[in-house]
């Protein structure tokens, strides 16, 4: 590929290097989460939502459990703006959420920020300028000094109008494109502006790293910000945030990364919805933690319904392969992974497990509203006899006989590869209900009389062709004296190899099934039927029927 030559590493180091994060193999607590999706999600919307569809979105970011929410910029447009005013006026932010809203460092757009703001119950006013060598060079024209006054001047001016407006205002800072700043000139102006603003345990200040365009790999980055958090002033009065995007891909890492470099405060949204190639993406983030045994302190366990109601008001789509969220993450085709699968599941029941280990699925599906028979095990051309089995029992409650299992594996891959098509659980009911209930019959019995003398002997009615044959026979039991009328009457020499026989549910009225396999001497190929009634004894004997039928057609 050309043209590789004319690009190179933009981001800096810092002069001091430690790498006490890499010690640490796991995040042990949340972070404060904010979701910046009424913003930085919005602004990236081909068409902004709406000011009722921001007010719908607020509501159900209140609802998942966020505490900090980004509401916009207002001082950009007029819709932003009053979607703010709105928020306010109606007394729609509950008193345990902090809305938060962005300004550039520059005095009008302060000003216009604190009048949107006002009577907010909690808020934080964030403030940002560039510090990057090549916004510095190529769009300001600025020394470090002068960029440096940009963002003081922006934090005094927070600091008086707070004075000024109702409500319990925060502060917040960001060095925007700090991938392409000195790490080090970077802290100098964080620590500048907190020399302005002073914070104190009961008013702790927010400094926010933000990877504007991210060029780095992620361990860079935990470096960069555990230089950061050890080199910040009054640093237990500051909750270190940041601001992930995603142009390497690395969105999630390098916020998993930045928290355990010191990082208390993660920003991002729902989805990694955001400019270019989007935010870190919280819901990724926070399952993650979820499945190493942390309460991410967000609630996902509807995680379709959030689905849905983002993409109607954003108009984006959710990945079918987006992480936890997308219609296929749990998804099993591959035979092999079905098996081990409904294998770990019932181990999961036979011992009573504490911890969730089922192989292939990092969490339980259940855990954000998913279901084992719709969304782990699909049955493609693909599949096997395992996840086959385990559909047919899950969904209809047909435990199939171990010998039969193979050959009803084999025949819905059969029909999925001719069709072209993945088999909902209903198409597989119907397909093995076509094949081993509903069968073409040369012959049926159409009733029995059972004595009990010796063993059991039998008059058993056989119908062909609409003629009906009483035949005498004898067996050890009533489905065993019916197989010697069958084989007596038609001359066959095969061997009944399996039944077996269960209620199709737990109530007392339920009907039986029953699953018949005869094997024709000098074969080894079973010949399958099955048969329902509410009589275990009929049940049986229409499997039987069903069975030599098949074997019948076959010859």
């Amino acid at each position: 590929m050309k043209g590789f030559e004319k690009y190179q590493k933009t981001y800096f180091m810092p002069s001091e290097v430690t790498y006490d994060w890499v010690k640490k193999d796991s995040i042990t607590e949340p972070p404060v989460w904010c979701s910046v999706d009424l913003r930085d999600g919005n602004q990236a919307l081909i068409e902004p939502m709406s000011l009722e569809e921001k007010v719908e979105f607020f509501k159900m970011l209140v609802k998942i459990g966020f505490k900090e929410i980004e509401v916009g910029f207002p001082a950009a447009s007029e819709t932003e703006y009053n979607f703010l005013r709105t928020l306010i006026d109606r007394k729609l932010i509950p008193d345990d959420v902090t809305v938060q809203v962005l300004t550039q460092a520059r005095e009008h757009i302060i000003r216009k920020t604190f009048e949107a703001v006002d009577g907010a119950p909690n808020a934080v006013v964030h403030v940002y300028n560039s510090t990057s060598v090549a916004q510095r060079e190529q769009v300001f024209r600025k020394s470090k000094e002068e960029i440096k006054k940009i963002a003081v001047d922006g934090a005094k001016l927070l600091k008086e109008l707070a004075a000024e407006v109702k409500g319990n205002i925060r502060f917040e800072y960001s060095p925007e494109s700090f991938h392409g700043t000195e790490v080090e000139y970077a802290v100098e102006v964080c620590n500048a502006v907190l020399d302005v603003w002073q914070p104190q345990a009961d008013a702790k200040a927010i400094i926010n790293i933000p990877s504007t365009v991210e060029n780095a790999m992620p361990h860079v980055f935990a470096t960069q910000i555990e230089y950061v958090s050890k080199h910040l002033k009054y640093r237990d009065n500051v909750v270190l945030s940041l601001h992930p995007h995603n142009d390497r891909g690395c969105g999630v890492a390098t916020a998993e990364l930045g928290v355990l470099a010191g990082a208390d405060r993660i920003e991002g949204t729902l989805f990694g919805n955001g400019e270019r190639t989007g935010n870190m993406d919280i819901v990724t983030m926070a399952m993650n933690m979820f499945s190493h045994g942390v309460d991410p302190k967000l609630d996902f366990s509807n995680m379709q319904e959030i689905a849905d109601t983002y993409e109607r008001l954003t108009n984006m789509q959710v990945s079918m392969r987006q992480p936890y969220a997308g219609e296929l993450v749990f998804t099993a085709f591959s035979g092999s992974h079905q098996d081990a699968i409904s294998k770990g599941m019932v181990y999961r029941e036979e011992k009573n497990c504490e911890y969730w280990t089922v192989p292939y699925l990092p969490i339980d599906p259940k855990d954000v509203g998913r279901t084992y028979d719709s969304d782990v095990i699909r049955i493609n051309s693909q599949s096997g006899r395992g996840g086959v089995s385990y559909v047919l029992k899950n969904s209809f409650g047909l435990i199939l006989p171990d010998k039969m299992k193979e050959e009803v594996g084999y025949l819905m891959k059969s029909v999925s590869d001719h069709r072209h098509a993945e088999l909902s659980p209903e198409d597989m009911r119907d397909v093995f209900k076509e094949t081993y209930l509903d069968v073409e019959k040369k012959f049926d019995v159409s009733e029995c009389h059972f004595k009990q003398k010796d063993g059991i002997g039998a008059e058993v009615t056989i119908v062909v062709d609409g003629r009906e044959n009483v035949v005498d026979s004898h067996g050890n039991g009533r489905l065993n004296a019916v197989n010697h009328a069958i084989k007596k009457y038609f001359d066959l020499d095969y061997a009944l190899d399996v039944y077996e026989e269960h209620a199709l549910s737990k109530r007392s009225d339920s009907q039986a099934i029953s699953y018949v396999g005869i094997k024709p001497a000098g074969q080894e190929k079973l010949y399958w039927g099955i048969g329902t009634d509410d009589d275990i004894i009929k049940s049986s004997i229409d499997a039987l029927v069903n069975a030599v039928n098949r074997y019948m057609e076959a010859k």
